[in-house]
């Protein structure tokens, strides 16, 4: 009796042990979040702490990898941007979506125009002169992404182009 009582005992603690398996995601801050992912969206991942019904939601720029408790596999979520300078500005991301940015960290907002009245910009060309120069300001602030707040072009004659946005890093 007492040998069919401890087997009982052993499968039940097993079956706990497998069910309880969660999983693991690393964020590119260097943080290990232990939780049951819910859905890998194209741009977000639900998930839901351990003993909790309330469903959390984080950009994928945020997450280096997750590891699947149950099956053990490992999937690769988003390549970390080592920005260090306004020489990598080429390597900054543009985000118009606010959920992109979920699990970051905001910086400062920062903006990027082409040069006042005389201008010989065309629309094209001052958009480009613009965005690039709103690439170099994160990237001195360190900030591998933008979250744009707003796009303008003067078309009255003189092309000139604003951009402005909020910078966002990993920690």
């Amino acid at each position: 009796m007492k040998k069919i009582i401890l087997s009982f005992l052993a499968s039940i603690c097993m079956l706990f042990s497998f069910a309880q398996k969660n999983d693991l995601m690393l964020k590119h801050s260097g943080e290990k979040l232990d939780v049951k992912i819910i859905k890998v969206g194209e741009t977000t991942i639900s998930y839901k702490y351990p003993g909790e019904d309330a469903e959390q939601t984080i950009g994928k720029f945020a997450i280096a990898s997750i590891t699947y408790g149950t099956s053990g596999r490992k999937e690769q979520v988003s390549e970390k941007i080592e920005v260090s300078g306004k020489g990598d500005w080429e390597k900054v991301e543009i985000l118009t979506d606010a959920s992109q940015v979920i699990g970051l960290k905001k910086g400062e907002e920062i903006r990027g125009k082409t040069s006042g009245l005389l201008s010989y910009n065309t629309a094209g060309s001052a958009d480009k002169k613009a965005t690039k120069r709103i690439k170099e300001a994160a990237a001195e602030n360190n900030a591998p992404f933008i979250l744009m707040i707003s796009d303008k072009s003067d078309g009255f004659g003189v092309k000139q182009s604003i951009k402005k946005g909020v910078g966002y890093s990993y920690k």
